[in-house]
């Protein structure tokens, strides 16, 4: 079978059990399917059938799945969101991006403020809707920036969008991008732009990343090179710093994601179109919200019973995720979490593959399909084509 097309949809900190060094990261035990399992009466009617719960360590699967299915495991040292779409591109990282549980250090801080010209507030790790509750006043009064971080290898500045024009926002973004390199390389620096008035303090949909640059080529530079599309929607544009990319659309939430991604499955091209859905983790895996996360994995797979139905015969389908966020454990970082992968398409064998070592798998396997590479053992490729 020839295929012209793959959809690649990650679901963003959708974990299926504790890889061997969670306790490295202070994940020991984390589950989060699990944890959405144990909601009640929760249901995924599509995926099982896919054979989500065939996945070895998962439990309660079906006869006859109808997709190729296995779990994979992080080679990478970290356990965050672009690590993780790294490595699903080709690239390990032998080491994890730096964080900041203090927060960032004089030195970082002394610097931004000599390039910019503009005084900092907080500079701790934070959620980004209470930190704008608790120096959203602060920072009307004075102009400074709210700069802060997370449990992510990220420098982030929220200012009010009155106080501080977006466009201005972007300009001081892009030094803190110029500036963070080396043992200060974020992964991403994001800009958080909000208004309203005290207490009432909302952020926007006028968010901008500004990712670090993959250290070399990945998957995405092979597929465009050869002259395919590779089409990126949601925050993948913004994970690869636009490397390899054809053409991108950002989205606000998972249901534009959803439909943006049927959308383009009418649509006539040749290549990649690989989708984050980022509900799961920014609005429900970090706030712990198992009820949330539940909700929003029921209504992807309702979405995808009609997105299986209208693929064409040259089309496969793969759905995997990039680490944990499990919504029932006791913090609020990512989890160190095996992955699932379910490949489904016309021409596809259904079958265990039992588990990957590396997340790279599926990038190979995307190239294999589209002929970038020639189909051989390091993907799988030559084990589920028909």
């Amino acid at each position: 079978m020839n295929t012209k097309r793959v959809f690649l949809i990650i679901l963003d900190s959708f974990g299926i059990g504790a890889m061997p060094d969670a306790a490295e990261y202070d994940d020991s035990g984390a589950n989060t399917l699990a944890s959405l399992r144990a909601h009640k009466d929760f249901n995924l009617p599509t995926l099982r059938a896919l054979g989500l719960y065939n996945i070895k360590g998962v439990g309660g699967g079906v006869e006859n799945p109808k997709a190729a299915y296995c779990r994979l495991a992080e080679k990478s040292k970290g356990k965050d969101t672009i690590v993780g779409h790294w490595e699903i591109c080709g690239v390990v990282s032998d080491r994890p991006m730096p964080t900041y549980p203090q927060g960032f250090p004089d030195e970082v801080i002394q610097a931004f403020t000599a390039l910019t010209g503009k005084n900092v507030l907080c500079n701790k790790p934070y959620s980004g809707t209470e930190v704008i509750r608790d120096y959203g006043d602060s920072h009307i009064e004075t102009g400074d920036l709210i700069v802060y971080t997370s449990a992510d290898s990220v420098f982030q500045i929220a200012a009010h969008e009155d106080i501080i024009p977006v466009a201005e926002l972007y300009e001081y973004c892009a030094v803190a991008r110029k500036m963070l390199k080396g043992k200060h390389g974020v992964g991403r620096v994001i800009a958080r732009p909000f208004i309203g008035t005290s207490g009432n303090y909302q952020r926007t949909p006028r968010r901008k990343d500004y990712a670090l640059a993959p250290p070399c080529d990945t998957s995405l530079n092979r597929i465009s090179g050869k002259g395919l599309d590779v089409i990126a929607v949601g925050k993948i544009n913004d994970i690869f710093a636009g490397s390899g990319i054809t053409a991108s659309y950002k989205t606000k939430n998972n249901k534009e994601g959803m439909e943006l991604t049927s959308r383009l499955q009418s649509e006539d091209f040749e290549g990649l179109c690989f989708v984050n859905l980022v509900d799961f983790d920014m609005i429900y895996g970090h706030r712990r919200d198992v009820a949330g996360y539940a909700a929003a994995a029921e209504e992807f797979d309702l979405w995808l019973k009609g997105f299986l139905k209208t693929m064409r015969p040259d089309d496969v389908l793969m759905i995997s995720g990039d680490h944990g966020c499990d919504p029932g454990y006791r913090h609020t970082d990512h989890t160190r979490e095996y992955t699932p992968l379910l490949i489904y398409g016309a021409g596809i064998k259904s079958q265990d593959l039992g588990e990957g070592e590396t997340f790279a798998l599926i990038g190979k396997t995307v190239e294999e399909l589209l002929k970038v590479s020639v189909a051989n053992c390091d993907g799988f490729a030559n084990k589920i084509l028909k």
